[in-house]
């Protein structure tokens, strides 16, 4: 069975303005208290009796988390603090919908993040491409290391560059 749900401008907005409590903790709060939030909660809710959808948004949120922790990304402010948000909502236990509210209390936490994955997608992609390049970077002792590191520099750079036009450019179009 396949049902399908069409949030519409002005519902996407409502759902975007129940992130305005979690934007004031999110500025607020210590980083490092909202990612163990996180994981705490990945770790406790039950997300195995979950629908589906609501299991692979959970993925997101993880990679999410990963991004945050990459000090080797470095995801800069702004885009760090939409992220920082999405996390604080999906920790919150007593959100829209609660959390211990049987098969539908994760729907609103799936979609928030989703939304977010879906305005992030730049900058997923640009870190998606940075751990790939870092990957395939060949380590063959002290001597690289050095050479390495500024590479890796100079490729973040210009993928967070790329990240901020893409998502200037739809911006400008929406």
């Amino acid at each position: 069975m396949r049902i399908t749900i069409e949030l519409e401008p002005g519902d996407v907005e409502r759902f975007l303005q129940t992130l305005a409590r979690s934007r004031e903790i999110a500025r607020e709060a210590e980083e490092s208290d909202i990612v163990a939030a996180a994981k705490q909660a990945l770790n406790t809710l039950l997300i195995g009796n979950a629908p589906e959808y609501v299991r692979k948004r959970m993925c997101g949120v993880q990679r999410l988390i990963l991004m945050l922790e990459d000090d080797a990304w470095g995801l800069p402010p702004p885009e760090r603090v939409d992220v920082l948000e999405a996390l604080v909502y999906f920790s919150d236990p007593e959100d829209l919908i609660p959390d211990d509210v049987a098969v539908i209390g994760l729907l609103d936490d799936a979609i928030v993040v989703e939304l977010l994955l879906r305005r992030q997608r730049h900058v997923l992609q640009a870190y998606q491409d940075f751990c790939e390049y870092r990957a395939a970077m060949v380590d063959s002792g002290p001597e690289t290391r050095h050479v390495n590191a500024a590479r890796l520099a100079r490729r973040r750079e210009m993928l967070l560059a790329r990240m901020r036009r893409r998502a200037t450019r739809v911006a400008a179009s929406a």
